[in-house]
């Protein structure tokens, strides 16, 4: 049978629209919260009010009562032995502290929002009801917040067993990798070296769906629904932890509304719906409410980074040193303890630096978790070698741009191996940035910057650059083993001729807004020869889908896309066998375009989608031949993909006010080969508003108590649409070498590039007054304290920073 949809000359390259789009638009979809199944029970978390303290005693008595209520749980009713425990698959040193992290808090509350106990009751809105009618008694104690107290000696300790607030420290030395030199030696050989502390403040991942679960424990298969990015790993992790056979667990992520690795995690409240549906013998639901998201949805960012730089005169680097303090929360989460170390192989860039030394120390703190946000560790560590170049090329009396290009790896040097020993396979820095130039007016902005200091506007004009690399398409197996990271990183897939021709994709990775639908179709569309709308994608439901390792770190494409491209390889050679035995000549004599064997040198030919009817009647097959066309592969990449680009930003700001504008933005990001335009262009834009929202608008502030002060999204600001400016985006091409498809990553590129190109335009444009960095947010307040005290607002000496919304000391925690 052959298909009713001719395929395109070629479907890669296509700016077609989403498939997925017209449901998840109309609202014709399935969320998680959505699901609604016969004898459904609804679950609320009582949450604590503070940071620290001994749980005394629980009362549910008066909640017990209360319409509706069917339970209330404590951790002594649900894990009486203590023995369940939150993974973290990521022990990044051998003598890690690994506390405990319970589905429930036992005995001690270590920030404030960890769950103390749970109300089940036949309706959402009892069960939240019911949580009032529970009375704990705390015993406060006493909270650190600030990463560097909490290393003091005298220190108060989140962990008592631990005795130490420190987590793991890990460090990379180039000398000792044999990657490069000495830098302590490079230092003191130097013309300049030059210091900084820079701090990325703490952020919470703002997805449009909160999170959500549902446990259906009545059939054979425990099965859940869950608004996860990680299935796959969820149902191993979940089998690791209660002990529940992995085959009798299968966990579905329908429609999932973001997720920026907000929900990459195993969280409590999935584990905690398990054990309550197997408690219960029926289904059970938690869904949490935007504000619960903000106080136990784990966060993200928060480091401080110490930063050396040495140069000689005329501008060549020669050394670069890193220290970073990263706040952990009070307990591991999933990969949090390594999301700095994946930073610690980008804060070189796409700079030649022949000596770095990296070193992270993890601290706890009485906080909500962190782990991963877009773009996890290469985010920070761009941002921190991004604001470097700035502040040494204003040391050493240069153009920012003339001290970049001056440092960064040529187009005929590639492949090249860093100082941080990854290979780059393929780039070339010299064309974006020439183009992002072209489409900015640089001279002509540099112009009038100057001219506006000269007559003292009041509103001075600044130009912020990020040229950017990033590594992605996370990641060769044998990398992470060399990390102690606990999995691989493979991906898995499965393509299905069905008789009609038709073709499903079983894929390992799943998406919350990629597109996968849509790429994965145009993709199979190019491989078999097939119609676009003749390819359906099968994901998140490890029952169809059971291998993989889902979506995170840009991986999807890179390597996930990669792994349907050599199914299809297996699908067209069983079909070539076929095919030859039924025009009676040699497989040799084959050639495959466009869907369809030829016979060389004939009009012979026979399209793969009849093939496909011919072996579901299995008439005439060669000896020996199943009767499938059926095809699974299983891709690990023999290295990352490298992205890269060139961010310029103009900046006016208001030096009366401290109110900072954008101007105009341009960006010109080589994401490799494009699968689909559209797709690229609204990752490009959906990462620069999470980027830019960092450098003027998030952040998580907590009191001097540990309570969450930007608890809600009237104190915690997210930029809308009418907060951002129109980007002007454009791409080079120039593929990768390591996979099939020349693909890289586009997931994460905004949000990497686009923070340290926004604060190094608003550093600019004030530098004259003696402003040398600004520290993010930078609000009206920050930027104007900085202008008219001319102090360093990043940590240094005397630095005293405004909060986040003018309101709060977000630099000591404390309410102003």
């Amino acid at each position: 049978m052959t298909s009713t949809t001719e395929p395109a000359v070629t479907e890669v390259g296509r700016a077609r629209v989403r498939k997925e789009d017209e449901r998840l638009i109309t609202g014709r979809t399935r969320w998680t919260d959505n699901i609604t199944l016969p004898g459904m029970v609804h679950v609320a978390v009582l949450r604590s009010p503070v940071a620290h303290a001994r749980i005394t005693g629980i009362d549910a008595g008066e909640a017990r009562e209360m319409p509706g209520v069917l339970g209330v749980y404590t951790a002594e009713d649900l894990d009486p032995e203590g023995a369940v425990a939150l993974p973290c698959a990521w022990p990044i040193s051998p003598d890690m502290k690994h506390p405990r992290r319970p589905m429930l808090a036992q005995g001690t509350v270590n920030y404030a929002g960890e769950g103390v106990a749970v109300v089940v009751a036949r309706s959402a809105a009892e069960a939240e009801d019911a949580l009032a009618g529970i009375d704990v008694d705390y015993e406060d104690l006493p909270v650190v917040l600030d990463m560097e107290q909490a290393l003091a000696p005298d220190a108060p300790l989140v962990h008592e067993d631990l005795g130490t607030n420190r987590n793991a420290v890990w460090t990379f030395d180039s000398a000792e990798a044999g990657s490069g030199g000495d830098v302590e030696r490079a230092f003191t050989d130097s013309e300049v070296v030059l210091t900084r502390r820079f701090r990325q403040q703490r952020l919470v991942p703002g997805f449009m769906e909160p999170r959500s679960v549902v446990v259906d424990p009545t059939a054979p298969q425990l099965t859940m629904w869950s608004a996860t990015q990680v299935p796959h790993i969820v149902k191993t992790m979940a089998a690791m932890t209660l002990g529940i056979p992995e085959h009798r667990i299968r966990v579905i992520a329908p429609d999932v509304g973001g997720g920026f690795g907000g929900k990459l995690a195993v969280i409590p409240e999935e584990m905690l719906a398990l054990r309550l549906a197997q408690e219960l013998g029926r289904p059970v639901k938690w869904t949490e409410s935007r504000s619960e998201t903000m106080v136990a949805a784990h966060h993200g960012r928060d480091q401080i980074q110490d930063l050396t730089i040495s140069a000689t005169r005329d501008g060549t680097l020669t050394g670069l040193k890193v220290e970073l303090m990263a706040d952990m929360g009070a307990y591991l989460s999933l990969v949090g303890p390594g999301v700095p170390i994946l930073g610690a192989f980008m804060f070189n860039a796409i700079y030649k630096i022949p000596a770095y030394h990296f070193s992270c120390t993890n601290v706890f703190t009485n906080t909500t978790v962190t782990d991963a946000y877009r773009g996890a560790g290469r985010p920070e560590a761009t941002f921190g070698i991004e604001r470097m170049m700035d502040e040494l090329a204003a040391e050493l009396g240069m153009e920012p741009l003339e001290l970049r290009e001056k440092n960064w790896i040529r187009n005929d040097e590639f492949p090249y191996t860093t100082v941080s020993t990854l290979t780059y396979d393929s780039g070339d820095y010299e064309a974006a940035t020439e183009q992002a130039k072209h489409l900015f007016d640089y001279d002509g902005l540099r112009r009038e910057q100057r001219e506006r200091r000269e007559r003292g506007d009041p509103v001075q004009l600044g130009i912020g650059i990020s040229t950017f690399t990033e590594m992605c398409g996370l990641a060769p197996s044998r990398v992470l083993g060399s990390l102690d990271y606990g999995a691989g990183g493979w991906e898995h897939a499965e393509i299905r001729m069905l008789p009609t021709g038709k073709v499903e994709v079983v894929t390992g990775v799943s998406p919350h807004g990629q597109g996968h639908e849509t790429a994965w179709s145009q993709i199979v569309a190019d491989q078999l020869g097939v119609g676009f709308d003749d390819v359906e994608i099968l994901h998140g439901d490890t029952q169809s889908s059971p291998r993989g390792l889902d979506t995170y770190g840009s991986r999807s494409l890179a390597v996930g896309g990669i792994a349907v491209v050599k199914a299809a390889e297996k699908v067209v050679a069983k079909a070539r066998t076929i095919a030859a035995h039924l025009m009676e000549c040699s497989e040799d004599d084959l050639e495959f375009a466009d869907g369809r064997f030829t016979v060389r040198g004939t009009d012979r030919s026979t399209r793969i989608q009849d093939l496909a009817l011919a072996v579901f009647t299995a008439h005439d097959l060669p000896e020996g031949v199943e009767p499938s066309l059926d095809s699974e592969a299983t891709f690990d990449p023999e290295n990352f993909s490298f992205p890269h680009g060139t961010h310029l930003c103009a900046m006016e700001v208001d030096t009366e006010t401290g109110r900072s504008t954008i101007r105009s933005y341009v960006c010109v990001d080589d994401v490799g080969a494009v699968v689909n335009p559209l797709i690229v262009e609204g990752q490009i834009h959906g990462g620069l508003a999470q980027g830019i929202a960092q450098a003027l608008y998030e952040e998580a502030v907590f009191d001097e108590g540990g309570t969450l002060m930007s608890g809600t999204f009237a104190d915690y600001l997210l930029p809308s649409a009418a907060d951002l400016p129109s980007f002007t985006t454009d791409r080079t091409e120039t593929p990768s070498t390591t996979n099939p498809l020349g693909v890289k990553g586009v997931g994460e590129a905004g949000t990497i590039a686009s923070t340290p190109a926004v604060v190094n335009a608003i550093v600019d444009a004030v530098r004259h007054f003696g402003v040398d960095d600004v520290r993010m947010p930078c609000t009206p307040m920050r930027v104007f304290k900085a202008i008219h005290t001319g102090e360093q607002a990043a940590g240094g000496p005397g630095a005293e920073a405004g909060g986040g919304l003018g309101s709060i000391d977000a630099e000591h925690g404390g309410a102003q």
